[in-house]
Protein backbone atom coordinates (compact mmCIF):
# COMPACT_ATOMS: atom_id res chain seq x y z
CA UNK A 1 0.00 0.00 0.00
CA UNK A 2 1.22 3.48 -0.85
CA UNK A 3 1.92 5.39 2.37
CA UNK A 4 1.83 8.78 0.64
CA UNK A 5 0.06 11.40 2.75
CA UNK A 6 -2.90 12.70 0.81
CA UNK A 7 -4.13 16.22 1.45
CA UNK A 8 -7.45 17.84 0.71
CA UNK A 9 -7.10 21.63 0.81
CA UNK A 10 -10.17 23.84 1.19
CA UNK A 11 -10.18 27.57 0.56
CA UNK A 12 -11.35 29.37 3.69
CA UNK A 13 -11.38 32.93 2.32
CA UNK A 14 -13.72 32.50 -0.64
CA UNK A 15 -17.14 34.13 -0.31
CA UNK A 16 -20.45 33.71 -2.03
CA UNK A 17 -20.79 36.68 -4.39
CA UNK A 18 -22.39 39.69 -2.76
CA UNK A 19 -22.22 38.25 0.77
CA UNK A 20 -19.83 37.89 3.68
CA UNK A 21 -20.54 34.14 3.83
CA UNK A 22 -17.32 32.08 3.81
CA UNK A 23 -18.46 28.45 3.43
CA UNK A 24 -14.97 26.90 3.55
CA UNK A 25 -14.87 26.39 7.33
CA UNK A 26 -18.24 24.64 7.26
CA UNK A 27 -17.01 22.44 4.42
CA UNK A 28 -13.89 21.45 6.38
CA UNK A 29 -15.97 20.45 9.42
CA UNK A 30 -18.44 18.43 7.34
CA UNK A 31 -15.68 16.78 5.32
CA UNK A 32 -13.79 15.77 8.48
CA UNK A 33 -16.95 14.18 9.85
CA UNK A 34 -17.65 12.36 6.56
CA UNK A 35 -14.10 11.01 6.34
CA UNK A 36 -14.18 9.92 9.99
CA UNK A 37 -17.44 8.10 9.26
CA UNK A 38 -15.70 6.33 6.35
CA UNK A 39 -13.17 5.26 8.99
CA UNK A 40 -10.15 3.05 9.22
CA UNK A 41 -6.96 3.47 7.23
CA UNK A 42 -8.85 5.54 4.69
CA UNK A 43 -9.38 8.43 7.12
CA UNK A 44 -5.86 8.08 8.55
CA UNK A 45 -4.31 8.56 5.09
CA UNK A 46 -6.10 11.85 4.47
CA UNK A 47 -5.30 15.26 5.91
CA UNK A 48 -7.64 18.21 5.49
CA UNK A 49 -6.23 21.71 5.59
CA UNK A 50 -7.67 25.17 5.18
CA UNK A 51 -5.80 27.56 2.90
CA UNK A 52 -6.29 31.29 2.40
CA UNK A 53 -7.05 31.19 -1.31
CA UNK A 54 -6.64 29.03 -4.40
CA UNK A 55 -7.63 31.60 -7.04
CA UNK A 56 -11.04 30.01 -7.47
CA UNK A 57 -12.97 32.31 -5.19
CA UNK A 58 -15.54 33.13 -7.81
CA UNK A 59 -16.61 29.47 -7.39
CA UNK A 60 -16.84 28.79 -3.64
CA UNK A 61 -16.14 26.37 -2.16
CA UNK A 62 -12.83 25.49 -3.83
CA UNK A 63 -11.21 22.14 -2.99
CA UNK A 64 -7.89 20.64 -4.10
CA UNK A 65 -6.69 17.04 -3.81
CA UNK A 66 -2.91 16.56 -3.81
CA UNK A 67 -0.18 14.15 -2.76
CA UNK A 68 3.51 13.63 -3.43
CA UNK A 69 4.19 12.37 -6.97
CA UNK A 70 0.50 12.53 -7.92
CA UNK A 71 -1.57 14.76 -10.15
CA UNK A 72 -3.39 17.58 -8.35
CA UNK A 73 -7.09 18.29 -8.90
CA UNK A 74 -8.90 21.56 -8.18
CA UNK A 75 -12.71 21.69 -8.00
CA UNK A 76 -15.06 24.61 -7.43
CA UNK A 77 -18.72 25.22 -6.67
CA UNK A 78 -18.70 22.65 -3.87
CA UNK A 79 -21.72 22.89 -1.56
CA UNK A 80 -20.96 21.98 2.07
CA UNK A 81 -24.50 20.69 2.58
CA UNK A 82 -24.71 18.60 -0.61
CA UNK A 83 -21.42 17.24 -1.90
CA UNK A 84 -19.93 15.17 0.94
CA UNK A 85 -20.52 11.74 -0.63
CA UNK A 86 -18.92 12.90 -3.90
CA UNK A 87 -15.91 14.40 -2.08
CA UNK A 88 -15.35 11.23 -0.07
CA UNK A 89 -15.79 9.02 -3.17
CA UNK A 90 -13.27 11.09 -5.11
CA UNK A 91 -10.81 10.96 -2.19
CA UNK A 92 -11.08 7.17 -2.19
CA UNK A 93 -10.58 6.93 -5.97
CA UNK A 94 -7.67 9.40 -5.90
CA UNK A 95 -5.98 7.60 -3.01
CA UNK A 96 -6.21 4.28 -4.87
CA UNK A 97 -4.43 5.54 -8.00
CA UNK A 98 -0.62 5.38 -7.97
CA UNK A 99 -0.22 8.57 -10.00
CA UNK A 100 -3.54 10.22 -9.12
CA UNK A 101 -4.33 10.54 -12.82
CA UNK A 102 -7.82 10.12 -14.26
CA UNK A 103 -7.87 9.89 -18.04
CA UNK A 104 -10.87 10.97 -20.14
CA UNK A 105 -11.86 7.30 -20.36
CA UNK A 106 -11.80 6.85 -16.56
CA UNK A 107 -13.42 10.00 -15.21
CA UNK A 108 -13.80 10.69 -11.51
CA UNK A 109 -17.17 10.57 -9.77
CA UNK A 110 -20.15 12.43 -11.26
CA UNK A 111 -19.83 15.93 -9.76
CA UNK A 112 -16.12 16.02 -10.28
CA UNK A 113 -16.11 15.13 -13.94
CA UNK A 114 -15.14 18.71 -14.79
CA UNK A 115 -12.34 19.89 -12.51
CA UNK A 116 -11.26 23.53 -12.70
CA UNK A 117 -7.69 22.31 -13.03
CA UNK A 118 -5.78 19.05 -13.34
CA UNK A 119 -2.05 19.52 -12.77
CA UNK A 120 0.38 16.69 -13.54
CA UNK A 121 2.76 15.57 -10.83
CA UNK A 122 6.05 17.46 -10.76
CA UNK A 123 9.00 15.62 -12.21
CA UNK A 124 12.32 15.88 -10.41
CA UNK A 125 15.51 15.30 -12.38
CA UNK A 126 18.57 14.17 -10.47
CA UNK A 127 21.83 12.87 -11.95
CA UNK A 128 20.39 11.84 -15.30
CA UNK A 129 17.44 10.10 -13.70
CA UNK A 130 13.84 11.12 -13.84
CA UNK A 131 12.15 10.59 -10.49
CA UNK A 132 8.44 11.08 -10.15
Amino acid sequence: MDRTKHTISVSTSCRHKGTDCKPGLELIARLRAALDAAGGVFAADLEISGVASMAGCDRPCTVAYHATAKATYLFGDIAPDQDMSDLVAFADQYRARNDGWFSPTTPPEKRHSAPLAKVPAALIYAKDECVQ
